[in-house]
């Protein structure tokens, strides 16, 4: 899979290309900035050439008018027909930090019965912190509040607030209990990754949810010759996300059940033509 470490390398190096910014800790504000990027993001890292899909996504539910977020929506529904979960095993920079932090010789914690439920909850956590938040701040206080962000993501802890927070003297002074509570859970979720595998992409993330919506009829991604397979299990033995099945909700193409086949009958790639794809769209709608 060094193939796929170089991806995730590569593409977290083009999402924050703005590397003078690392120096400065001036955040980027040009043009790129309007574009959604398709994996977990911070909007305010230093590096940051284009906006992350939940941080626009939130954006709509907050300030003092809300508004419905079609390019937003469109962005993200691209992204999850034509990819879905094989952008997080491939192009988001915290499931890559995430990975780097499981390599770290420690005893592991399998995947198990709590860990399948476990991963029910980034569901609640969009629906909650994406939604329902928003539009209850906005319904009591008059203006809404990007709940996930401001209250929940380490990924833009790490990415935005720590290197924000060493640049500039000013936000240093604005930090307070909220910082904290977000720092500790930064500190949590490092320290449950040397153990677990992938523990936010797995328990918490929102966009993960959203996009494991899409993983049985996006365009590309793992699929099984049914007439190659002869049901040994061992895809399932080997895999570290919490999959039932190779392509299932959970999984996020890492290709590990594919090096472990023994009969070759799982691959990587494009699952169906355009049209294949549209028309199960439609059959789905009429049903």
């Amino acid at each position: 899979m060094v193939k796929r470490k170089l991806v995730q390398i590569c593409t977290a190096l083009l999402y924050n290309g703005n590397f003078a910014g690392f120096t400065t800790g001036n955040i980027w504000n040009g043009s790129s900035k309007n574009i959604c990027l398709p994996g977990l993001n911070c909007y305010s890292c230093p590096g940051a050439l284009g906006a992350c899909p939940l941080g626009s996504l939130q954006s709509s539910l907050s300030g003092v008018f809300l508004r419905i977020p079609f390019y937003v929506l469109g962005f993200i529904l691209l992204f999850a027909l034509i990819f879905a979960r094989l952008i997080c095993g491939w192009g988001c920079p915290f499931g890559l930090v995430q990975e780097l932090l499981y390599k770290i010789p420690t005893p592991k914690l399998q995947r198990n019965r709590f860990t399948y439920l476990l991963s029910y909850l980034k569901y609640f956590i969009a629906l909650i912190f994406l939604i329902i938040l928003p539009l209850a701040f906005y319904q009591f206080t008059g203006s809404g509040v990007p709940a996930f962000c401001k209250f929940i993501c380490p990924a833009g802890t790490l990415e935005a607030a720590l290197p924000l927070a060493f640049f500039k003297p000013q936000i240093r002074e604005l930090l307070g209990q909220l910082f904290i509570w977000k720092l500790t859970l930064l500190c949590l979720t490092v320290l449950a990754a040397i153990f677990i595998y992938r523990p936010f992409c797995r328990f918490i993330c929102p966009l993960g949810a959203i996009y494991g919506l899409f993983n049985k009829i996006s365009l590309f991604g793992m699929k099984v010759n049914h007439i190659k397979c002869i049901n040994c299990d061992r895809c399932m033995e080997h895999c570290k996300m919490d999959c039932r099945h190779v392509g299932d909700s959970e999984c996020i193409a890492c290709g590990e059940c594919r090096k472990v086949c023994p009969v070759k009958a799982i691959s990587l790639g494009k699952k169906f033509n355009l049209y294949t794809l549209f028309s199960l769209i439609l059959i789905r709608r009429s049903t």
